[in-house]
Parts: structure tokens; sequence; C-alpha cells
């Protein structure tokens, strides 16, 4: 069984090797997977997005530590999701609606005692021993009292227009790739097959023809792409990040800027 960690924390400090000590302590042959720990901090927006296109390529009963924003609070639990075969655990801060489409199998309020432990780190504290009890075999039940709602938080939706979808970047990987919310879906929709601009907003350039692979453009050419996670990808062909080469950095284009495409009659 798998226990993947998602989280805030960065490498830089001791954070994320405490939890793995502590999952180790539990369960020494535990299988752990770091999806990442560069989220941006208290970020659950980044976060849901990197779980959302990560969670759907485990295999069944994996375990999903989601260490972002997770200080309780009476308006905040602790829970424990299951859906698609997997369990997710984390604080219901609205994270879980913008990860899944639909509504969980269960949901659980985790109700574990900390003895006395530090508060300040329910991540080790609640979510790695809520981790280790599922990984055991133990029943979500046992931690957790059922519960019918998660909190949810809605994103920013595209605006369409007859001849034209007004979109937002919804994320920036590591190459500097710009990843808008327009899906494949809805550009063939309001699209029907016509001519179009994709307009860069903030940089006055654009794009005119969708891509299958980056390999299409010669190297430092813009493409416009559908990648793997079904959204409108706006990306410089090798192009880096940080060494002037990203095409967020080369369009100073960053999160929730505007992107438009121009339909042509």
């Amino acid at each position: 069984m798998f226990i993947t960690l998602t989280t805030d924390m960065g490498l830089k400090d001791y954070y994320v090797a405490t939890l793995k000590g502590a999952i180790y302590s539990e369960l020494p042959n535990a299988n752990i997977i770091d999806i990442t720990h560069n989220i941006t901090p208290f970020d659950i927006t980044n976060a849901a997005f990197v779980i959302k296109n990560s969670y759907k390529h485990f295999p069944k009963n994996t375990i999903h530590v989601i260490g972002i924003d997770a200080e309780p609070s009476e308006a905040t639990r602790h829970i424990i999701v299951k859906t698609h075969d997997q369990y997710f655990i984390g604080a219901d801060n609205g994270i879980f609606s913008l990860i899944f489409d639909k509504q969980p199998d269960g949901v659980w309020e985790i109700n574990l005692k900390t003895d006395g432990e530090d508060f300040s780190f329910p991540t080790k504290n609640i979510f790695i021993k809520s981790a280790c009890h599922l990984a055991r075999g133990g029943l979500p039940a046992v931690i957790g009292n059922p519960i019918n709602k998660i909190k949810s938080k809605q994103l920013f939706r595209p605006i369409i227009e007859p001849n034209s979808i007004k979109g937002m970047v919804s994320y920036i990987d590591e190459y500097g790739n710009i990843i808008t919310n327009i899906t494949k879906q809805l550009f063939k929709e309001i699209g029907k097959s016509r001519p179009f601009n994709i307009n860069l907003t903030r940089s006055g350039y654009s794009i005119q023809k969708i891509h299958s692979r980056y390999g299409e453009v010669p190297e430092g050419e813009r493409i416009a792409l559908f990648g793997s996670s079904g959204f409108l990808e706006i990306s410089i062909n090798k192009g880096v990040q940080g060494s002037g080469g990203g095409a967020s950095q080369l369009f100073g284009i960053g999160l929730n800027d505007t992107i438009t495409i121009d339909f042509k009659d």
C-alpha cells in the first residue's frame, strides 16, 4: 500500500523528514511517495491542481496525505475522504471540492486524540497517524465520525461568449509553462473548428494553432497545446523557467492573468 505526501513545507527544513520518520516508526515497510513539497504556502488551489492530476495514476487503496493549510479551527475540520477507491486525508478547507468532480463515497471527521502532543503540527500528529491506521487495514469509522458534506470552494470559470473564451492562468509549472482553466472540450464546443487567436493579453503575443506535442515547433518557439491535464497550455519548446526561457517569464504572464481566445466567423 502506498502513502503519498503533498505539502507546502519545502525541502530546506526538517518537516518532511519528520513526517516520513513518523510513518516508518509505525510502518517500517511503508511505501512513501512524495507528490510534491513545493506547493505555494497555504495555496489550496495550487495543491488541488497537482493532486487532481496525480491521484488517478495510483492504485486502489492508496492513501494521500495533504498537508496544506492544516491548522484546525471551529470552521475547519480534519477529515478522511474516500473516493475512486482511494483515501485522502487533510483539512476541510475547500480543497477536496477542487480536486473531485463528484461527491465522495464517504467522509469522516477525524476524532483522534493527540495525547498532549504538539497541536501546531497536525499533518504529523493527526494526518500521519490516520494514514497509518488506514494502511494497517483499519476502518475510517474507528477514528472518525461520518459526515455528509465537505466545504465547497468555487474556482473562476471561463467567461464564454459566441465568439470568444476568456480564461485565466491557473498553474505555472517548473518549466514556466502556462496552464489555463480552458478545457479541450470547451475549446471545441465554442470554436466549432473556426480559425482563432489565442491572445496572451499582457504580452501582446498571440497564437493561431493548437499543436499535439512540443517538438512540432522549433526550439525556443511559442506553442499552444492541450497537455496531460486536459487544459490549454502555453509553452516555449524547451524553454526553462528561471533562465529566461519559460513562457511565463518571457511573456510576463503570471497566475490569475487573463488568456483570451477569439474565434473568427
